[in-house]
């Protein structure tokens, strides 16, 4: 018993130094943080101002103006989960240590979502006054995002480390995760919808629950997988 909690002791110590590590070296970098907000705040104030001074239209398209945006902001950033230690070789080192594979994948998700899906949450209320988004919908967003953002950032670990070993592979896990992250697109704006138009939000948002419940089963251990035969 005393050294099962020894273990588990020493993991969770290296779990919190990965996440910690991989935050510090996103605010440096400022690709976590800053990169994906100002990109998210840029796209979605282009769209008033390509469709107009329309506000019946404006409401009606915004939540899904918000989490297309929401989406594309957060790839921005997956070509970095794992391709600097990737590059300096402390990736090896790390997979070799004492902490599951698995679990160094969730440390690195869960910085990324910190650095890059949290700030975006912040955001989208202010940006949904902009596209005249009705006040109904306004904690709905922002729990779908709760939910939603996870998830990517949990599917963004599969393609990145699928793509870890070759050079530019920034495109490829593009063409990899948005054709997985479609369902959590459509749930997402659904939840949004459903709250501003009487069409009730509950089942969306219970979806987005099950499939980040099962993101956060499932991509880690793909993800794992993916890192092992690339350095092999």
């Amino acid at each position: 018993m005393r050294v099962k909690n020894n273990i588990s002791g020493v993991n969770s110590v290296s779990f919190i130094a990965i996440f910690k590590r991989d935050v510090r070296l996103a605010l440096r970098n400022g690709i976590g943080s800053f990169v994906a907000v100002i990109f998210f705040i840029i796209t979605v104030t282009l769209f008033p101002l390509a469709v107009g001074p329309d506000l019946t239209l404006l409401h009606r398209v915004a939540p899904g103006v918000l989490w297309v945006c929401a989406l594309l902001a957060t790839m921005l950033s997956l070509d970095s989960l794992f391709r600097e230690d990737f590059d300096d070789g402390n990736l090896e080192q790390i997979i070799l240590g004492v902490l599951p594979v698995e679990l160094v994948v969730l440390s690195k998700a869960l910085a990324h979502w910190v650095t890059t899906g949290l700030p975006l949450i912040i955001c989208a209320p202010i940006l949904a006054v902009l596209l005249n988004m009705s006040g109904k919908g306004f904690v709905v967003l922002i729990l779908s995002l709760l939910l939603g953002t996870p998830t990517l950032s949990m599917i963004g670990t599969v393609g990145a480390a699928l793509t870890v070993s070759l050079r530019r592979g920034g495109v490829l896990i593009a063409l990899l995760v948005l054709p997985l992250s479609v369902p959590i697109l459509i749930f997402g704006v659904g939840a949004v919808e459903g709250a501003i138009f009487g069409l009730g939000a509950r089942s969306p948002l219970l979806i987005l629950a099950g499939c980040l419940v099962g993101t956060l089963v499932l991509a880690p251990l793909a993800s794992a997988a993916a890192l092992k035969m690339a350095l092999d």
